[in-house]
């Protein structure tokens, strides 16, 4: 079964977050990205519905940017599918991991991993110099 990565997002972070990946890691078929609500005729119902056809063969993960909101919401309908599974909070640090190391174990237990492994990578730049900074001193 194929895997694929799906990036959906509020206007353009999907494909802005898929450019950067690309940038340092590489293209990779298997990941695309949804752009929402880009015109005024866009249907999020009508676009989710189809990746979610598009992908029904294969071991699906959407990232969506924002936990709660329309985008996630809409994918959050499919999540009681078998090989279907949601993640929101979009960021570049889950993103780079998560296609470049290999899987640990099941893909669930994958993205728990990686996850927590990208929460570290959120500092406060100053208080950690700072930190940093003083340990050096000692």
């Amino acid at each position: 079964m194929e895997q694929k990565i799906i990036l959906a997002s509020h206007g353009k972070l999907a494909s802005g977050m898929l450019s950067s990946l690309e940038l340092i890691c590489g293209k990779n078929e298997k990941i695309s990205a949804l752009d929402c609500y880009l015109t005024e005729e866009f249907d999020l119902s009508q676009e989710v519905m189809q990746v979610v056809e598009d992908t029904k063969n294969n071991e699906v993960v959407v990232i969506t940017d924002l936990f709660g909101g329309s985008v996630n919401n809409e994918f959050l309908a499919y999540v009681n599918l078998p090989n279907f599974y949601l993640v929101a909070g979009l960021n570049l640090p889950f993103l780079i991991e998560f296609t470049t190391k290999p899987f640990y174990g099941s893909i669930e237990e994958t993205i728990k991993l990686v996850l927590e492994s990208s929460k570290e990578t959120i500092q406060f730049c100053n208080e950690t110099i700072q930190t940093e900074l003083i340990e050096e001193e000692f």
